[in-house]
C-alpha cells in the first residue's frame, strides 16, 4: 500500500469488486434492497462510493418505471387483447 493510499480518509476509500458484488445483491432483494438503497443513497456518514452507487440504482429503478408506464400506454390495447 502507498502512502497515499494510507492516508485517504475512511468516506473516500475505493469500493473493492467484490463490495460492488455485494452491494448489488443487497439492493436485489426486493423490500430490504430498496430500504438500503435509501438508506445508503442519502447518509451522510456513509462512504461517498457507496453514496453515489446507491443514487446510480435508484435512477435506474426511475428509468425502468419510466419506461414501464410508457411502453404500457403505448401498448395499452395490445395488451388488453391479448389478455382477454
Amino acid at each position: 500500500m502507498s502512502e497515499v493510499e494510507r492516508n485517504i480518509p475512511e468516506q473516500y476509500e475505493p469500493i473493492s469488486m467484490w463490495g460492488y458484488l455485494g452491494y448489488s445483491i443487497l439492493f436485489a432483494i426486493p423490500i430490504l434492497g430498496i430500504i438500503m438503497i435509501l438508506v445508503f443513497s442519502f447518509s451522510k456518514d456513509e462512504n461517498i462510493n457507496v453514496r453515489n452507487y446507491a443514487r446510480s440504482y435508484i435512477l435506474v429503478y426511475i428509468i425502468g418505471v419510466i419506461l414501464y408506464l410508457i411502453l404500457t400506454l403505448c401498448f395499452k390495447e395490445q395488451i388488453q387483447d391479448i389478455i382477454g
